[in-house]
């Protein structure tokens, strides 16, 4: 973590910049897309698309934007970039600029169906061929047998308590809440430094062990490390940083022996019902693709297409299976995954990082991921299929 007094020295020597890095800190902290874009009554709806048959496509309700949209694209436009003397930090503000701007149109077209789809292939993209294929790939491999650590008999509050001594391992403090109105079984929200648990669902001891790798070991070390950062961009989040922390965060999931085919089967079914919504299907065709054709059981089929129906059409999904696919190859190559947790950072501006780190801008980060220590993964399955993804 820097020091005060070297945080003070590094405010006057990039001053412009440091100014510019806190108006934007201030305006972003307000567009927490995840907050928004989770249905409020989804139990709700998802009851009556049961009892439907399958036939009546949930109509879901969002919480109310706390924020002028148009206001915030004009502040957002009128930072003053080209008082950051060096081209390559400019630009990457130019670009920080522009993905947060997209974030918003997301946000403000939320259940506007095909308009919020089209946002968020602006800041997700969609599925390419490539990731289809990998998907199709992983979906052919023959289901392991159900052991009995994929029983789910643990409460909401035992997940707390699990998820509680786990993080003793690590030098920061947990926050855990419990919530309804999310569509993960677990999440860490950046914003507010807490771990979200999902009340009304039981988990099993490998989803445990999973949740607490992926949220505890990358999400919420990115998080504090970030806050460690002399640039609030690095809270905030890079362009394009979801692939990365998400390929990260499976990625510590395998490290620690937790990741499953199952689990990776779900990523590929993500990545299917992701590619679906380029097709134009509704929510009843996506969950006839992964319920019936693919024959995953219908609460997990539900979930997958809610959480790529979500909003109006959510790709972020997607990019899951290609992070881990990424992070996988870096590995192998034996390269550090330290750059990669300073914050909320991506691949794609790795040298941007490195730039930054010259100029003593960037810090070294106070906690690390200790399942990337030892590779505990026993399952040649795993290794077989990540070994062969295009």
């Amino acid at each position: 973590m820097i020091q005060p007094q070297e945080l003070h020295e590094l405010q006057h020597e990039y001053a412009a910049l440091f100014d510019i890095d806190g108006n934007l800190d201030r305006l972003i902290k307000k567009i927490e897309l995840l907050s928004y874009v989770n249905p409020l009554n989804i139990e709700k709806e998802k009851h009556h698309f049961f009892s439907s048959k399958y036939a009546k496509d949930p109509v879901f309700r969002y919480p109310k934007l706390k924020f002028n949209p148009y206001k915030l694209h004009r502040l957002f436009f009128s930072q003053r970039l080209e008082r950051i003397d060096d081209e390559d930090i400019r630009g990457l503000y130019k670009e920080i600029v522009y993905y947060y701007s997209n974030m918003v149109q997301c946000i403000e077209t939320i259940g506007q169906k095909r308009r919020f789809h089209y946002n968020s292939l602006r800041v997700y993209g969609s599925p390419t061929e490539k990731d289809v294929e990998n998907a199709r790939f992983i979906l052919h491999f023959a289901s392991e047998p159900i052991t009995g650590d994929m029983e789910k008999i643990y409460t909401p509050e035992e997940a707390k308590e699990y998820f509680e001594d786990f993080a003793q391992q690590y030098d920061f403090p947990l926050q855990i809440k419990f919530s309804t109105h999310i569509a993960a079984d677990a999440m860490v929200s950046n914003a507010s430094q807490t771990l979200f648990i999902k009340r009304n669902v039981k988990f099993s001891k490998n989803q445990l062990l999973t949740l607490a790798n992926h949220e505890i070991g990358v999400h919420l070390v990115t998080t504090y490390n970030a806050m460690g950062q002399p640039l609030k961009v690095f809270s905030n989040g890079f362009p394009k940083n979801v692939e990365t922390q998400e390929g990260l965060a499976v990625f510590s999931e395998y490290m620690s022996g937790a990741l499953t085919l199952k689990r990776l089967k779900e990523l590929a079914y993500r990545v299917l019902a992701s590619d679906s919504l380029i097709k134009g299907y509704t929510f009843s065709d996506t969950f006839d693709l992964i319920h019936n054709q693919y024959k995953l059981n219908r609460n997990d089929a539900f979930a997958i297409t809610l959480r790529a129906h979500r909003g109006g059409g959510f790709t972020k999904d997607r990019l899951y299976l290609s992070g881990l696919r990424k992070i996988y190859k870096r590995y192998l190559k034996e390269e550090s995954m330290e750059p990669l947790l300073t914050g909320k950072v991506s691949l794609d501006y790795e040298s941007a990082i490195r730039s930054l780190a010259k100029k003593s801008l960037v810090s070294k980060n106070r906690h690390t991921n200790l399942a990337y220590k030892q590779n505990n993964n026993l399952n040649k399955t795993l290794d077989f299929i990540l070994n062969n993804l295009k």
